[in-house]
């Protein structure tokens, strides 16, 4: 193996590196100024790094937006799979899978920037991919839970309920935090 060789995997783990930071300092940026009025100046800034950096590893910032999206929904599919693994039933796996999604409601940052997409879904450029991340959780839910699908549409009404009361750091008797 040459030295060019050897160096090629640092130079990779380190672009990688940088561009989970990026996406970390981008649910920040995006959850409190959405998608329109995040600046990529601002989420350099907080990622540490300059600005023409962010497009050496996404081409704009419409891509960052949606991998930041992506990353957010791809937390709380994997809260949800963990959630059920082991768990018998569909009502039980639910009910696992909403305390998972309490917990993950607890990260502020990460609830608006989900919030922020789907507002930001009035946009033509981002719409398709948000729609089909949300389309695809639902499915994901319903797969891992083997609950029939008007109560997984009964199971996400509960959690946009969630979402807003998070969001607005609504007092506990403002949503109903029991069965669906």
């Amino acid at each position: 193996m040459s030295p060019r060789t050897a160096v090629k995997p640092e130079s990779r783990a380190s672009s990688d590196e940088r561009r989970e930071q990026v996406i970390e300092a981008a649910v920040k940026e995006f959850a409190a100024h959405g998608f329109h009025a995040a600046s990529t100046g601002a989420i350099a800034k907080r990622a540490g790094i300059s600005q023409p950096y962010i497009y050496a590893l996404f081409p704009n910032k419409h891509e960052l937006f949606l991998a930041t999206h992506g990353r957010v929904v791809q937390r709380i599919r994997d809260a949800f799979a963990e959630a059920a693994r082991g768990v018998d039933g569909p009502e039980e796996r639910l009910d696992r899978m909403g305390e998972a999604y309490l917990r993950l409601l607890e990260d502020r940052d990460e609830i608006l920037a989900q919030m922020q997409a789907h507002a930001a879904a009035g946009d033509p450029a981002l719409r398709d991919s948000v729609r089909k991340e949300f389309m695809q959780l639902m499915d994901d839910v319903q797969r891992i839970s083997g609950a029939p699908r008007e109560r997984v549409l009964d199971f996400f009404a509960k959690g946009m309920l969630l979402n807003v009361a998070a969001a607005l750091d609504l007092p506990r008797e403002y949503c109903s935090l029991g069965p669906a």
